[in-house]
């Protein structure tokens, strides 16, 4: 009987179907494919149905133990030289599987519903099932090199996806920046492959692994060769997963639908580089600099994160830079050395993130309704406020994610978090204590969001306001034509954006569980040997004293987002802005790091273009033309001496002999 593992390949292969057949049906006959809405969307979702379905059964296998599936095949062969393709999968690939698919269909459902009359909804369901089927094909990717040509056909789809909206022109500038930047580090993660190769003669994980510990025992490649080798290889992850300094791309692409923002930058695409970094341990972990330099990585951008959401007044920016910090937790545990603790903490995040990020979506379809579609006005906290009473569901759930991301137990983030910061404690304290801060900085601006959004009076019919904020925008009064009478009030989603709100919480709660310290079962899972060394090194005495103080900065964040933005007895952002002014800015300026990018990378590269244009208009053009003018005028010269006469051409022999003559007659 074939097992679900062997039938693996058949994942990515259903939601990749859908895409091409719907995808050739708009090419073909678009009028009559986008009349049929709602037939489209469930035929897809059913695609990327079946998929979560077949990799529930992959997961469940692998629950029971079975050594991994490889099936591989002869791709492209040269002499000795051999390239094989095929697909993986085991338990770090079955639980990606399960999180990929169940994070897609939860949005697509979702996305039913906050799509429902944009004019290119078969479209942005096609880019979903497509987005969705290179992820999987990432994830049961056997080799490196296989990992790449999936590595890029998500890329691909993160520029449709953030820039779906592409008359907008932050979409579409979004869009190029993600793209960009991307591309800066798949380059670094090419160069990588290619030297790892070279230095090894395979693609395959363990195989370099192992190859790559002989090389350097017999002196065939450099300690500084392999070292550099490794830290390419990571450029891709640090792009892919935001890390500083390629993290600005990620806050940049709220342009796009918040459907996207829950899968792709929550859960799914920007997992990939956590998740390659996770399948390179065997490389990874015999570089003590390499790891210590992922670890220094993950930790900046943690507290880079963190300290610019706490200026954020966009909703769903304020989410973007709390994922950049949460992704940092995951790369800080990449690089102690505790792989299974990022991933845990991937998955324990994918969930909660997602539900903030469908929530946020949820209060902004609902605040569209007052203010209409101007994105700068439908997702400015300043506008919103009141809403738990007209939005109890996305209320109660955002909520919910804010306790599980804060680190309250015994919600999901507190296990996968805490397990980091444990990890970080033994391996580097230095780097624990920066985590550590970040932890109370994470539950204040997590609350700030949730206070300023759901509690206090609503804001969104003050039109003073809105003025303002359209004016600090440098835009005028936004256009409603077409939108219909503006409601004085928002209301709560309809089933379609509240239900997959409603599943999301539940895991939110209680999948932190399987990860105890005492008995992970998430651990026995993806690795056993790890799972009795942490059950038989756990001590209370050891766990207690720094889950209670994690958990003590949290309620210390929360209780200052409590008196600051529910109590009002204490106005923190005037305080601040007015006693230290240069790190408000600081802050509100992102660190500045988009305006040194503009300097230095955009206009730098704009003025050498220029430069590289004048050396082409001035030398390429000015040779090409010398040339044309020297043709031309030999040309002119020329044609007097062709006169037709047979005299006047024998005078011109006759002329060159006596020339030639007294040449040779002066030697």
């Amino acid at each position: 009987m074939t097992s679900a593992s062997e039938l693996a390949w058949v994942i990515p292969v259903l939601p990749l179907l859908g895409a091409a057949l719907v995808g050739l049906g708009l090419i073909s006959f678009n009028r009559t494919v986008n009349r049929l809405r709602k037939p489209v969307a469930l035929f897809l979702i059913s695609c990327v149905g079946a998929a979560a379905v077949l990799s529930f059964a992959v997961l469940i296998e692998q629950i029971a133990g079975p050594a991994p599936t490889e099936v591989l095949f002869d791709w492209a062969s040269a002499g000795s030289f051999n390239l094989q393709m095929g697909f993986r999968v085991d338990a770090l690939g079955a639980v990606m599987l399960a999180l990929v698919t169940t994070i897609a269909l939860l949005v697509m459902v979702y996305s039913d519903g906050y799509m429902a009359h944009d004019k290119s909804y078969v479209r942005f369901f096609t880019y979903l099932a497509l987005f969705s089927s290179s992820m999987l094909g990432l994830v049961i990717s056997p080799n490196l090199l296989e990992i790449y040509v999936f590595w890029e056909l998500v890329g691909m789809c993160s520029y449709l996806l953030v820039g779906f909206w592409y008359d907008r022109d932050g979409a579409a500038n979004a869009a190029q920046k993600a793209f960009i930047v991307n591309r800066v580090g798949d380059f670094g993660l090419l160069l990588g492959i290619l030297g790892l190769f070279w230095a090894t003669g395979s693609f395959g994980f363990e195989e370099i692994g192992v190859r790559l510990s002989e090389a350097l025992s017999n002196g065939s490649v450099s300690h500084t060769a392999a070292v550099i080798l490794c830290l390419l290889v990571f450029m891709g992850p640090m792009a892919k997963s935001a890390q500083f300094p390629l993290h600005v791309w990620l806050p940049d692409a709220m342009e796009g639908p918040t459907p996207i923002s829950a899968l792709i930058h929550a859960a799914t695409m920007v997992a990939a580089g956590v998740f390659l970094v996770a399948r390179l341990q065997p490389i990874y972990i015999q570089f003590d600099e390499v790891q210590a330099f992922i670890a220094v990585i993950g930790t900046i951008t943690c507290f880079l994160g963190a300290s610019i959401a706490l200026t954020q007044m966009d909703l769903k920016k304020g989410l973007a830079y709390s994922t950049v910090s949460q992704l940092g937790y995951m790369v800080l545990a990449m690089g102690c050395g505790a792989p299974v603790a990022g991933m845990f903490h991937l998955v324990t995040h994918a969930f909660f993130k997602a539900m903030l990020f469908l929530c946020s979506g949820s209060v902004i379809h609902a605040m569209e309704e007052v203010v209409g579609h101007e994105p700068v006005l439908a997702q400015d906290m300043r506008l919103m406020g009141g809403l738990r009473q007209f939005m109890p569901v996305t209320a109660i759930t955002f909520l919910i994610g804010c306790v599980a991301i804060s680190g309250i137990p015994p919600l999901a983030g507190f296990w996968s978090k805490d397990e980091i910061l444990g990890q970080a404690f033994n391996a580097y304290p230095i780097l624990w204590g920066v985590g550590f801060l970040t932890a109370g900085m994470t539950a204040f601006y997590m609350f700030r969001l949730y206070f300023l959004t759901f509690e206090g009076p609503f804001r969104g019919t003050d039109a003073a306001l809105q003025s303002r904020l359209l004016a600090a925008a440098g835009k005028g009064a936004p256009e409603q034509e077409g939108h219909g009478e503006l409601a004085s009030h928002p209301h709560e989603s309809g089933w379609q954006m509240a239900a997959p709100l409603a599943i999301l919480a539940v895991p939110s709660v209680l999948i932190g569980l399987l990860g105890t310290p005492w008995h992970s079962r998430f651990a026995e899972l993806l690795d056993p040997h790890e799972a009795v060394e942490m059950a038989e090194q756990f001590s209370w005495g050891g766990f207690l004293p720094l889950a209670g103080a994690s958990v003590a900065i949290s309620l210390t964040g929360i209780t200052v987002a409590v008196l600051a933005y529910a109590l009002h007895k204490l106005d923190l952002a005037a305080a601040v802005a007015s006693r230290f002014p240069r790190i408000n800015a600081f802050l509100a300026n992102k660190w500045y790091l988009d305006d040194i990018n503009e300097r230095i990378f955009v206009k730098g590269s704009r003025k050498l273009a220029r430069q590289v244009l004048e050396v082409d208009a001035k030398v390429v053009d000015g040779v090409v033309n010398l040339t044309g003018l020297l043709t031309l005028g030999s040309g002119e010269g020329l044609k007097y001496f062709e006169t037709g006469r047979a005299q006047f051409y024998a005078l011109i022999v006759f002329g060159g002999v006596i020339a030639l003559v007294v040449l040779f007659s002066s030697f």
